[in-house]
């Protein structure tokens, strides 16, 4: 399908592709991943003849179309479903052509055609599509001038779906989907008929959808077979083993150099000196693989501890002027929550991360959050505050104004930011780089709760495991709005669900709720009796019941884990006295009053632990049952 030869491109005097080479076959499904500003997007732009290589050739099959989401999202009177339509031309060509035909022979060949390529389908096709990205059906009749610009992005990406070309170039497709839309994805492309070439930095949907990776690293295209968890073993097999053969080639290289210099000035040994002194030229040994450095993320730990619960929500309404798009939204938080926030685009989630950010107000009902809570919010439209004229190391000054320089770049390495970024333009740093900056910048001051709105959309895979590292290490409590599964399995221990106009606690695991979307998902494209839509109707109530029976228990339980940390961390905070030499030297009291303060705790937490585990036990049988 896709042939590249000895390419090489240059941007501005930098190297990103080097004698590369590539072969695609035909209907494999390529995952295209390497580190942020390596090349990736620019090698889609050259395979689309956007660009001209400086050398070198990229060779497609001659009969293949090429398909790409548009660069612009349409934004007209056109219906979403018929800007989808349009997207496969022969058949709009066609049914224009139909319209004004005359010649009997002409207009045959037309519907004989129409007829080849399922014309008839296609407007199921499309709507079906639609519906996967999230699109119900008074969505898709609907001018797409109404949508945002994500929703248009969706379209877009809906439209070239539909058109299935035979090489299929999607470049981050996910990062306007919800997790819901990322789901219905991966498992179209799984399935798609032809060849797709897909750049992601999702751990999941490169497992899911493809079948091989290709890896873009030090300006060359390596072909891996298998999905993304294959690539990262074959790789790390192939460097340790070319790492073990470089050292014992110049383990003899060494070896062999002794020898010719201690006998090359020996005339009875210059002839063995000198013939290994050829031995050596021939030995060639290989070059070093290693792993492209991988900036850490560091967050400021909390400066406040704060009792528990630190927000309560007793049947809130909140919205934007008189439309109230969330509505008895009853709920707490704990300082040491770490909650992810899913559901279908649309249903309120970025909506509920303002509310407690404090960005729009309660319209209803009682919301209680700690005086000394701070609360650092990342969102997208909070890219905005950064100032694109001033460079990082201008806007840490502003933080940082009694400090020396050296201790303002200390922070700024800390934020993942290399020394020649730190004196670049905000308006010049990488999507990746811009969100390192204003995550630092938003948790400088230690806050006690981070919100953080899709923060993996312009971190690549190692960015993205360096997040899950600091977001693990913080000590804060963590409310994460993702599509990315991997981020939320590896950082969340809580689901929480916005859908039907509210936010409730999701008493599954992500496994189960990703099969019952996908299921969901394969009983409506199949269009299922209303029998079954009434019986899964009533199984939602009886699931709702349940749910409500089960609360008062959850809740014990969640008041006794809460309560363990809290002795936890007490005793902790006792032991390190204890620990102190000094403690020691002064008032007896002093001690003695520790040494009862920890058998106290102790005792609590060893009562609560018993507590929690009949509870827990309970719990458990009555989920049985």
């Amino acid at each position: 399908m896709l042939t590249i030869n000895n390419l090489t491109y240059r941007i501005q005097g930098r190297v990103l592709l080097e004698d590369a080479n590539l072969v695609l076959p035909d209907n494999v499904k390529a995952g295209f991943v390497g580190k942020n500003g390596t090349g990736k997007t620019t090698l889609f732009h050259l395979i689309q003849g956007h660009i001209g290589a400086d050398s070198g050739s990229i060779e497609v099959n001659k009969k293949a179309r090429i398909g790409a989401v548009a660069q612009e999202a349409p934004a007209g009177d056109e219906t979403v479903l018929d800007v989808v339509l349009s997207a496969d031309k022969e058949r709009t060509a066609l049914m224009i052509e139909a319209e004004t035909a005359t010649d009997p022979n002409r207009i045959g060949e037309i519907y004989t055609r129409l007829a080849d390529i399922d014309a008839h389908t296609a407007e199921a096709r499309a709507s079906s599509i639609l519906k996967g990205l999230g699109f119900e059906q008074d969505r898709q009749n609907a001018p797409t001038r109404e949508l945002s610009g994500g929703w248009r992005m969706r379209v877009a990406l809906a439209a070239v779906l539909f058109s299935r070309p035979d090489l299929l170039l999607l470049d981050e497709p996910t990062n306007y989907l919800d997790l819901e839309g990322t789901l219905w994805l991966e498992k179209y492309l799984a399935t798609y008929p032809y060849t797709v070439f897909l750049i992601s930095h999702d751990r999941d949907l490169l497992n899911k959808a493809v079948n091989s990776i290709v890896h873009l690293e030090h300006r060359k295209l390596t072909f891996y077979k298998g999905n993304y968890d294959t690539f990262e073993q074959t790789r790390r097999m192939q460097m340790e083993l070319n790492n073990k053969s470089r050292e014992k080639t110049l383990e003899q290289i060494a070896h062999l150099q002794k020898f010719v210099d201690r006998f090359k000035a020996k005339a009875t040994k210059a002839k063995q000196a000198q013939a290994r002194v050829k031995m050596i030229e021939k030995l060639k040994p290989p070059e070093a693989m290693f792993d492209e450095y991988a900036a850490p993320f560091q967050f400021q730990q909390p400066k406040v501890d704060l009792p528990t619960p630190m927000i309560t929500l007793d049947k809130v309404s909140t919205g934007y002027g008189d439309k109230v798009i969330l509505r008895n939204v009853t709920q707490r938080i704990d300082p040491d929550a770490r909650i992810a926030l899913i559901g279908v685009n649309g249903n309120g989630k970025s909506t509920f991360a303002k509310l407690l950010a404090g960005d729009i107000p309660v319209l209803d009902g009682a919301l209680k959050i700690n005086k000394k809570l701070e609360i650092a919010h990342f969102a997208q439209h909070q890219m905005d505050k950064l100032k694109p004229e001033q460079t990082p190391l201008e806007h840490v000054t502003a933080l940082m104004p009694l400090d020396n320089e050296a201790k303002r770049r200390s922070r700024l390495a800390q934020m993942g930011l290399t020394t020649s970024r730190m004196d670049t333009k905000a308006q010049n740093l990488s999507g990746g780089e811009r969100a390192r900056l204003l995550m630092g910048l938003i948790t400088f001051a230690g806050p006690s709760m981070m919100i953080l709105d899709e923060p993996t959309n312009h971190l690549d895979i190692d960015s993205r495991d360096a997040l899950v590292y600091a977001l693990n290490e913080y000590q804060g409590a963590v409310l994460i709005i993702s599509h990315d599964r991997h981020l939320i399995e590896a950082t969340c221990d809580t689901l929480w669900i916005a859908e039907n106009g509210t936010i409730r606690e999701l008493d599954e695991d992500l496994d189960s709720y990703q099969r019952n979307i996908t299921s969901s998902k394969d009983r409506d494209s199949k269009g299922g009796p209303s029998e079954a839509r009434a019986e899964r109707k009533l199984t939602k109530q009886e699931a709702a019941a349940r749910r409500a029976e089960l609360a008062p228990l959850k809740a014990s339980i969640k008041d006794a884990e809460t309560k363990m940390s809290r002795l936890a961390k007490e005793i902790e905070k006792i032991e390190a006295q204890l620990a102190d030499p000094k403690v020691y030297n002064g008032p007896a009291d002093r001690l003695i009053t520790l040494g009862k303060d920890k058998a106290r705790f102790a005792t609590d937490l060893e009562q609560t632990e018993e507590s929690w585990l009949a509870l827990s036990a309970e719990l458990e049988e009555a989920e049985r049952a």
